[in-house]
């Protein structure tokens, strides 16, 4: 049964210090048996995106490694690039993209933000449009993967994207059984919404739902400013009857956290099975 390691990180502006923390979570996550480790959106750098999009394909080569040394599928949180997928440049934005590769070392899929977040939000920092900054990408992606002997869809979001039922049931339908859900929530909305996004989404797809997180206080420098923002943190997976199976509890839980949870294929199979809501839908 593929066991999974949800690590929750609070990462900072330092890329090359956040990458020695990196790799010691999934170290970790490997020493407690894990077999797919999940990261946090923005697990390189919280901040400013343009030295580590620079960085792009050492970032590739980075993770590559790390899965290949530890014989791990690794869902590298999300890298901001400035290429789409089909190897074109973007508009001068960045992609925030989401990679998984297997165990092997191999980058087996690519999956770029669809939704991009804009809210006000009463937390000191106030506006946030992610827009100024990313590209949004148009593409679902769910790969197939063969996990501890087990074949599983994994189907990827990135953090906003939680919010959006349909892509959610999209992925679902495309074949997910698992959804990895990287993320950066504020303080404000993870503490209002986070728990109840994600047990939504596992309900609306009946698909193991993996929220991993930032958690605590970020510092960065942004125009010759100092800046401090502070997420959520609470890393949970909740299954697909809507439970929360594994959470850290915690905003702030240090350099990393990391919670795990055993994936049961046949047991999903079975909620499937007995409320097979994808077999009653209809168009209204």
């Amino acid at each position: 049964m593929p066991k999974i390691a949800n690590i929750q990180l609070n990462s900072q502006d330092n890329i090359d210090n956040n990458l020695i923390i990196i790799q010691k979570s999934i170290h970790a996550a490997k020493h407690g048996g894990a077999d797919l480790a999940v990261l946090p959106e923005n697990a390189c750098i919280m901040g400013p995106q343009g030295q580590l999009a620079n960085r792009f394909h050492e970032m590739v080569d980075f993770y590559a490694r790390l899965a290949h040394d530890t014989n791990m599928y690794i869902l590298a949180g999300t890298l901001p690039c400035l290429t789409r997928p089909d190897g074109t440049p973007t508009d001068d934005r960045f992609r925030q993209s989401s990679l998984l590769f297997d165990n092997q070392g191999t980058l087996i899929a690519r999956y770029d933000k669809i939704h991009l977040f804009r809210a006000s939000v009463a937390d000191g920092v106030g506006n946030y449009d992610e827009g100024r900054t990313f590209e949004a990408g148009d593409t679902p992606m769910v790969v197939s993967c063969v996990i501890a002997g087990v074949t599983i869809g994994v189907g990827m979001m990135i953090c906003f994207d939680v919010r959006f039922s349909a892509l959610c049931q999209k992925l679902r339908s495309m074949g997910a059984d698992i959804i990895t859900v990287p993320s950066a929530f504020t303080h404000t909305t993870g503490k209002a919404h986070w728990q109840s996004l994600l047990t939504a989404r596992a309900l609306d797809s009946q698909c193991l739902i993996i929220g991993s997180a930032q958690g605590g206080r970020h510092h960065f420098t942004h125009k010759d400013k100092q800046h401090t923002r502070q997420t959520w943190g609470h890393g949970m997976m909740a299954d697909a009857n809507g439970q929360i199976i594994s959470s850290t509890n915690k905003t702030d839980g240090g350099d990393f956290m990391i919670t795990y949870a055993d994936f049961d294929k046949d047991e999903q199979d079975d909620v499937r099975k007995n409320m097979p809501i994808f077999k009653c839908q209809v168009d209204l």
